[in-house]
Parts: C-alpha cells; sequence; structure tokens
C-alpha cells in the first residue's frame, strides 16, 4: 500500500490582542513553540506509568506527572488533541504539576475509573482527581466529551503550574486561541475546545498557561469541554457543580460493576479488567476497540507501531466469552449486535473483513505521520491499519464461537442472523485450503497457518452445534465432511515429528503460542499426547521466567517485518489455562501471579512486555485484559472454593 505523508506547515510568529481585554494568540500546527521540553535523555514517560480515564466514547492517558499525554475527541478514532505520548515537542499536552519536588502515586477511586493521581511532599501533599462523567445517548448533554480535573491540597501548601497545549489532528492544524474571563478556548476550523477556569489563563504561544497556590483544604476545577459539530451547548460550563458530576460519575461506574459476578481469589484485578474493557466500549455501537492508542511500539526505536483503535473480529469470541463468565450479559449483546450487523456486510466473494471502524466502517487506510518523531523515537507513527484487506481465515471460527457462546448463555441467535452465517460457513467450505496472513497479521507472505486452518474447524463445528441445538435447515453433512477433513489435515501438516509440537504453519518447525488455543477451542484434550508436548515444547523455546513470546523471529519464523519485541502477554495467559486445564496448578498459579506482578500500579496492561518488565505496544490492551479474565475464572475454578 502506498504511505501519504504528511504536509508540514511553516509556523506562523506574532500573536496579537483583540478589544475588550480578550486574548487571541495564534499557533501554528506541526509545532508550539513554548511547549518544547528542555533536551534531555528520555522526555518520555514511561508506557507503564499512565492511568487511563473515559466516557465510552473515548479515553485519556494521564501520567503519573500529572500530564494528559494522549487524547482523541470527540471519539477513539478521532484525531488526537492531545498526543505527547508520541511527539513531547509536537503533541501537545495538558499537564497540571506541583512545583516542587515530590513523589508520585496513582490509585482509582474504589470500583470506578475516576482518577487520582497523589504528590507527596515535605511542604504538602496534593491531588489530581481525573475523570470524564458519560451522560446517556438522551441525556441534553450526550453530545459534549469533558474531562474534569480537580485540583486538591489536602496537606501544608503547594504552587502548581498548569500547561494546556492542545495539537489539533495530530499536530498538523494551527488553531487559535482566545483568553477569556471563563476561561480559554482553542478553534481548528470546525474543532473546538474550551477551557474552564476560575483563575487568570495566560496565552503563551498557542497554549494556555497559569500558576497557582492552594493551601489545605482549598480546591480549584478545570474542565476541558468538546463539542460534537452540530450542538449549540456552550464550551465553557457555567455553574459547574463538580462535587455532583463527580458522585454522578463515581455512581455510574460502582452500579455497573454490581454487575460482575465473579468472586474468586483475583477478584481485584479481574474487576479492574472488566472496567478497562467497559472504558474500550464505544457505547453509540456496543463494539470494543483493541486498544485506544496508536503507535506506540512493539520495539523502542523500531517499526513495528500500529493502529489499535479499531474492532478485531478475532477479539468477538474472547470478549464474548469474557463477558458472559462475569455475568456482563447486557455487553456481550451489544457486541454481538455489531457482530450480526457486521455479518450482514459480506463482500463480493461472501468473505468478511478481519477488522471495521467503531461504527463498521470498511476502509481503514494506513497513513504514516512523518511529522512525529514517535514515542521515544519509534517511527513512523501511523494512523489507519493496512491489515484491514488481509486475508484472515481464523475469523470465522471467532465469530461462530462468540455467536454460539452467545446463543447458549445469553439471548438466542434469530433465523435472519442464521441465514448470514449459514452463507459464511459456505465460504469457509470453499476457502479453507487458502494460504492466508494467520492471527499475527504478517506482512512477508501468506502461509498455511495452523492457527487459521483451527478456526475453520472451530467455524464448522460450532454451526454443526449451532445448527443442531436450534434446529436451524443446514448443510450438515457437508461441513462434518470438511470439518473432519481440516482436522486430518492439521494432524498430518500442522504437526513435526522432529519438535513434538503443532508448528506455525505447515512449511516451518518453527512453534507458535497460538497453537494454545488448541485444548481451549476444544479440538483436542489438553491432556492428549501432543498437546502435552505442545505445551513443553512451548515453554522450552517461547517461554522466558513465565513470559511467553508468540514466535521467534530468526527461528523458522518470520513476519516480514523489521526488528523484534517483547514477549506477548495474552498468550501468557493463554498458557496459564493449558496448564489449567492439563491439570499442572501449582505451575499454572505461579506462573500467573507472576504475570500479575507484570501490570502497572493500576491493574493495566499493555500489548507486550519488554526484557526489562517495561510496557511495549499499544495500552491498554482489551485481549490482554479479556485473557487475564478467562484465565483466573478457570483458574479459580479449577483450584476450588
Amino acid at each position: 500500500m502506498k504511505k501519504k505523508k504528511a504536509r508540514a506547515r511553516k509556523p506562523q510568529k506574532g500573536a496579537k490582542t483583540a478589544k475588550k481585554k480578550t486574548e487571541i494568540v495564534e499557533s501554528a500546527g506541526m509545532e508550539i513553540p513554548g511547549t518544547r521540553i528542555p533536551a534531555q535523555s528520555n522526555p518520555y514517560n514511561p508506557i507503564e506509568s499512565y492511568g487511563v480515564i473515559g466516557d465510552l466514547h473515548t479515553v485519556a492517558l494521564v501520567g503519573k506527572d500529572g500530564s494528559i499525554d494522549w487524547c482523541c475527541m470527540p471519539h477513539f478514532d478521532s484525531p488526537s488533541i492531545f498526543a505527547a505520548v508520541l511527539d513531547h515537542q509536537k503533541g501537545g499536552r495538558f499537564k497540571i504539576t506541583p512545583t516542587t519536588e515530590t513523589v508520585k502515586k496513582q490509585m482509582y477511586l474504589p470500583e470506578t475509573c475516576i482518577l487520582i493521581t497523589r504528590f507527596l511532599s515535605s511542604q504538602g501533599v496534593a491531588e489530581i482527581i481525573d475523570f470524564m462523567p458519560i451522560r446517556g445517548d438522551n441525556d441534553p448533554g450526550a453530545h459534549v466529551h469533558q474531562i474534569v480535573r480537580w485540583v486538591k491540597v489536602v496537606r501544608g501548601k503547594l504552587s502548581f503550574d498548569l500547561e494546556c497545549s492542545p495539537a489539533f489532528d495530530y499536530g498538523r492544524k494551527k488553531h487559535k486561541l482566545t483568553i477569556e474571563k471563563a476561561g480559554a478556548i482553542f478553534a481548528a476550523g470546525t474543532e473546538t475546545v474550551g477551557l474552564t477556569s476560575k483563575i487568570k489563563l495566560h496565552g503563551v504561544d498557542g497554549g494556555a498557561r497559569a500558576h497557582f497556590t492552594l493551601s489545605e483544604g482549598q480546591s480549584l476545577t478545570f474542565v476541558l469541554r468538546h463539542v460534537e459539530r452540530g450542538s449549540a451547548t456552550k464550551l465553557h460550563v457555567e455553574n459547574f457543580h463538580t462535587n455532583r458530576v463527580f458522585e454522578q460519575t463515581s455512581n455510574y461506574w460502582q452500579n455497573w460493576l454490581r454487575g460482575c459476578k465473579y468472586q474468586g481469589r483475583w477478584r481485584e484485578m479481574v474487576r479492574r479488567s472488566a472496567l478497562t474493557l467497559k472504558l474500550l466500549t464505544f457505547e453509540p455501537s456496543g463494539a470494543i476497540v483493541a486498544a485506544p492508542t496508536t503507535s506506540l511500539p512493539e520495539e523502542i526505536g523500531g517499526v513495528r507501531n500500529w493502529d489499535y483503535r479499531y474492532t478485531w473480529i478475532r477479539d468477538a469470541a474472547f470478549t464474548v466469552y469474557g463477558f458472559l463468565r462475569l455475568g456482563l450479559t447486557r455487553e456481550a449483546e451489544r457486541f454481538m449486535d455489531w457482530i450480526g450487523a457486521r455479518a450482514q456486510e459480506r463482500s463480493k466473494d461472501g468473505s468478511l473483513q478481519i477488522m471495521y471502524g467503531i461504527r463498521g466502517e470498511h476502509k481503514l487506510e494506513e497513513v504514516e505521520l512523518h511529522h512525529l518523531e514517535g514515542y521515544r523515537g519509534s517511527a513512523p507513527v501511523r494512523i489507519g491499519n493496512g491489515a484491514y484487506n488481509q486475508l484472515q481465515m481464523d475469523i470465522y471460527g471467532e465469530l461462530m464461537d462468540a455467536v454460539y457462546l452467545s446463543n447458549k448463555y445469553s439471548k438466542p441467535i434469530s433465523y435472519d442472523l442464521w441465514l448470514h452465517l449459514r452463507r459464511l460457513l459456505g465460504y469457509v467450505c470453499k476457502n479453507w485450503q487458502q494460504k492466508d496472513e494467520g492471527i499475527w497479521e504478517v506482512r512477508g507472505g501468506r502461509q498455511h497457518f495452523v492457527y487459521s486452518k483451527l478456526m475453520c474447524w472451530v467455524a464448522l463445528d460450532r454451526g454443526v452445534r449451532l445448527a443442531d441445538k436450534r434446529s436451524f435447515p443446514s448443510d450438515r453433512n457437508r461441513w462434518i465432511q470438511v470439518r473432519d477433513e481440516i482436522y486430518e489435515e492439521i494432524m498430518d501438516k500442522g504437526w513435526s515429528e522432529k519438535k513434538k509440537s503443532f508448528v506455525q504453519h505447515y512449511d516451518t518447525d518453527a512453534l507458535d503460542a497460538s497453537n494454545l488455543i488448541l485444548p481451549m477451542t476444544f479440538f483436542i484434550s489438553p491432556n492428549d499426547g501432543r498437546m502435552k508436548s505442545t505445551i513443553e515444547a512451548t515453554m522450552k523455546e517461547l517461554v522466558s521466567d513465565s513470559l511467553v513470546h508468540r514466535y521467534k523471529i530468526g527461528h523458522g519464523a518470520s513476519d516480514g517485518i523489521e526488528g523484534g519485541e517483547g514477549s506477548f502477554s495474552m498468550c501468557t495467559f493463554w498458557l496459564v489455562e493449558c496448564l489449567t486445564r492439563a491439570g499442572q496448578l501449582s505451575k499454572a498459579r505461579l506462573m500467573f501471579e507472576k504475570m500479575l506482578s507484570y501490570a502497572n500500579h493500576l491493574g493495566l496492561y499493555a500489548e507486550e512486555i519488554g526484557a526489562s518488565g517495561e510496557a511495549l505496544g499499544n495500552y491498554p490492551q482489551a485481549f490482554t485484559h479479556l485473557a487475564l479474565i478467562s484465565a483466573a475464572y478457570n483458574l479459580n475454578r479449577a483450584l476450588g472454593d
């Protein structure tokens, strides 16, 4: 795919002041003078140092230093307004931090997604309470998206610096800043945000700044507000009642979490994972983004930087399974509605895409933003995802498994949906023998990936089961015949006598952690000799102190992409579940507990873990938290009450 380069705009010099004491400042896109951070070896926060807040339309990443370094508004896939995590000079940020040296800590208000960042020093103790109010679709303010930053001093006296320097459209659009009595307004074409402040703000090169001091018991609230196009709602909040909005938001999260039925050994981690998955849900459609960020690297300084702000079909089975295990049936049903809609949008050849936009968009063109340096120099920064038009035959198995689980544990599927699914199974029967790009979306050529063949087997197996259970009309005999052909081919060509293991694809002896899913789909017993030896081979070649790599580049496995990567967190939880199902409970529990220690201070995971235990890849990642829920549920059940 041909890459498009972003066109740089030259910064405009100067600023002018309008009448009536309204200060107007022009800011150029690409780079905001005055927001540069002094040169240092690494001006970026660790990925794992961020907490996440959201309103079921988008999220913001809040660092321990009080800086919001990532936020897209109004939705997950909108252009960013803060992206300092991808370029500390040009990306834009909203930072409130004490002027004195402090010890920094973060926590969530229990059973909510309200984040509390604490600053402790001999001079005093301060807190910033960050959250995004949640409104229903019928609420008059449903088209308003707000970040509330409530600054408090709970002991002593502390001074703070505030800097709000948005950079619209990934830093490509210039904006105009207007300083008013009620705060500041940032306008970039049709996109506008307002910052409400009770203290005087000053315009500095396109950003709003302030310095203030609070004593014990004093507080200030700052509200950053984005209004969707076409809404007449004001950008400044009049008579904003912080306590009331705080209580409403807190009540929403606590009431939602009461639906979670898990009461096992790892209750806090499982419930935090459930809250994180809910944060990654796009409420208008029920879709769940794979992660709310783009281009956080799988290798520092490397090129494995992808946009995950979309919804993958393969996430379906794991998402539905996870929500149903927790008793959160409404979320499972909403996601099934989204999946059902996609099942009706087949291509001319009868196939589905592997991924879609959060509203069901089909075209997700990948573009490189060369004006951004990337996290710690990890370029290129990408928006869109070119993998959307890949062939990945595994998606039909994941989709059918999700439908089967939903029909079994939630509500029966409709006959109309069944007709679409039956056509998809016809496509699988005709095309399962094709090579494809596989679960890991390789860019080095198609192969006969074992995982893809397995999921074609799953698709037909679940189709047969579903037809039998509901007495739907079906091509049952054909499905069974092809299902059995796939089974025998996997056992013949997907098995390596040399390695005594299932392998990545037919033409290699390289191992792949995706084969850990074999017993979890009921393709093979976890105690079957072939599966036991596959687990042993995986632990020998792909595991380092409980951390599982999905495959080893250069050891017979290639994905066509330069560089390396960390261990894959989801695969570690898969191995825990394999060991659990195989009855190796002591080993499974130790590995699970070790993996929990790699979560950040808030219980959040990125996609991967680096050699020093650092988070790598997009963050937080839904797949990892789904795998955690599944592993915790099954391990806890196996260990007994």
